[in-house]
């Protein structure tokens, strides 16, 4: 992310904000704040270019959307510049974290959408059956206001942006202000293939934008970002008596049992803990150890945390991380990292900033750790390792399962079976066994937290089908003049009825099979 300064507004009075990077702190970007106004303007837009892309094609629309995939493969190297500029990743990250990760999104929900959106008929059931036929309709909700984070920027825009333009909707998005560009990128991939200007828009602005696209009329809000934010836009939602979908913070935990390939494990942690300089929803911010395996693995928990290499040290090798993305996450870290060390744990590795010419953190590893440390309790979103020795495997699920959070966790044993029974004692979202934060990236599987990690689901089957609205179309199969439950009811209507209750429902008949199919 990026340093994010005021400016002097705009002659029509539109706020500005300056952009420098955490890399080296020289100026960046600019963009001009969008107003309520803008947002409204931009609204009425959408839905004029959404009645005209709800009549093409699932296939058309499937075609054009996937083309962007050409554009950005061809224009990935300017992506990434800004985009590193803009967050500080380093180049394998970006092309990790963000380019393979946008292009398989596209692809996947471009081979997904005929199947999944095209009317499906269904067999009715019981007596239903001879009397009526069930068509399934998916209708697109309309215009869809899509509120994406700082972290991930790109992929995280791409990706949801996919499937509500594959389902039949217009967007509008507002990327995070402190990485803008996501979002400017987005668009031009998509309109590039062949996607109406007007049906994809972006948005650029902070919380006083976002709160106007809430509020403005949408159909639907997909928001990723902090709890507190998530809170209020849920209200908002609720108000209005529209969906939205929270992907919210996380405080994943780490379980390694007695019988985890330590190597493994370890080299997971490590990993998982630090990638994308920490900032990362479902990466392991807790790890819990079997105290009969703990100091062999905090012993390779140290050697693999001091080797991992940042973007503000001289080594002049190949960095695996980059600076902090945004400046205000460095307090958070710090005070996490102070409050830690004054309660007592041991700070075995890095454990400090480094503010020569950019904003870095350390590679961390904090041992001795427990559930008084926030630490252990809060969101921390930096490059650390967080380890804490337990008894035995019942007391990790129980750590494990203290906490506000539930975004998704890993189990790491040699014993599948374990690792399974354990999972499904875990109040998170999704669970990882002997890997871990890759749900996201597994699209076939539904991705959502439990507790304050959100409401709702992305991806998994039911995710383009969650841009649109259900509508079941009843017809009847004999046109007759009429029913014979209709008016005008004679002494043998109730009669009738009672023995349909007698003789189906209270007899072996409602055993057969077409009854409950």
């Amino acid at each position: 992310m990026a340093i994010v300064e005021p400016l002097s507004p705009t002659p029509d009075g539109h706020r500005r904000l300056r952009l420098r990077s955490t890399s080296d702190n020289q100026p960046i970007h600019e963009i001009t704040v969008n107003t309520k106004e803008d947002v409204d303007a931009a609204l009425v837009r959408a839905k004029a270019a959404q009645r005209e892309w709800a009549k093409v094609p699932i296939a058309e629309r499937a075609r054009i959307v996937r083309g962007a995939i050409d554009r950005l493969v061809e224009q990935r190297e300017q992506i990434i510049a800004d985009i590193r500029a803009d967050t500080g990743k380093t180049r394998a990250e970006m092309l990790m974290v963000e380019i393979i990760a946008a292009c398989d999104a596209i692809n996947h929900w471009s081979s997904c959408a005929v199947r999944d959106l095209s009317d499906e008929v269904r067999k009715t059931h019981a007596f239903m059956r001879p009397l009526k036929k069930l068509l399934m309709h998916s209708r697109p909700l309309g215009v869809i206001g899509i509120i994406t984070p700082w972290n991930g920027p790109f992929a995280l825009a791409v990706n949801p942006t996919t499937q509500a333009l594959l389902a039949g909707n217009a967007v509008l998005l507002k990327p995070s202000e402190v990485a803008p560009r996501s979002g400017d990128w987005t668009a031009r991939i998509f309109h590039e293939a062949g996607v109406p200007q007007d049906l994809l828009q972006v948005l650029h602005g902070d919380g006083e934008t976002g709160a106007a696209l809430v509020d403005a009329g949408v159909q639907k809000i997909s928001f990723t970002g902090s709890v507190a934010t998530g809170k209020k836009i849920a209200l908002a939602c609720a108000a209005q008596l529209i969906p939205c979908s929270l992907e919210l913070g996380g405080k994943d935990a780490m379980i390694v049992c007695a019988d985890a390939d330590l190597e493994r494990a370890a080299n997971g942690a490590v990993f998982n803990s630090i990638f994308n300089t920490g900032h990362v929803c479902m990466g392991v911010e807790r790890v819990y150890v079997v105290e009969s395996v703990a100091d062999e693995f905090e012993r390779l928990l140290e050697e693999k945390v001091s080797e991992v290499r940042y973007a503000g040290s001289s080594s002049g090798k190949v960095s695996e991380i980059g600076s902090l993305f945004w400046d205000r996450q460095l307090p958070i870290i710090e005070s996490h990292v102070a409050d830690a060390r004054e309660k007592g744990a041991d700070i075995a590795v890095g454990g400090e900033a480094d503010t020569n010419g950019g904003i870095f953190y350390k590679p961390t590893l904090i041992r001795k750790v427990d559930h008084t440390m926030d630490i252990m309790r809060k969101e921390t979103f930096g490059p650390i390792v967080s380890v804490m020795r337990v008894k035995d495997e019942d007391e990790a699920i129980r750590m494990a399962n203290d906490s506000e959070y539930g975004l998704s966790g890993s189990v790491w044993t040699r014993d599948d079976q374990k690792g399974i029974e354990i999972a499904k004692q875990l109040e998170t979202g999704s669970v990882h066994i002997n890997d871990a934060s890759i749900s996201y990236g597994v699209l076939e599987a539904p991705f959502g937290g439990m507790k304050d990690s959100g409401v709702g689901q992305v991806n998994g089957k039911g995710a383009l089908r969650s841009y649109t609205f259900q509508q079941p179309i009843i017809i009847d199969r004999w046109k007759r003049k009429t029913e014979q439950h209709w008016y005008p009811h004679t002494e043998k209507t109730a009669e009738e009825l009672e023995q349909a209750v007698k003789y189906v429902y209270g007899t072996w008949v409602k055993k057969l099979w077409f009854m409950g199919k």
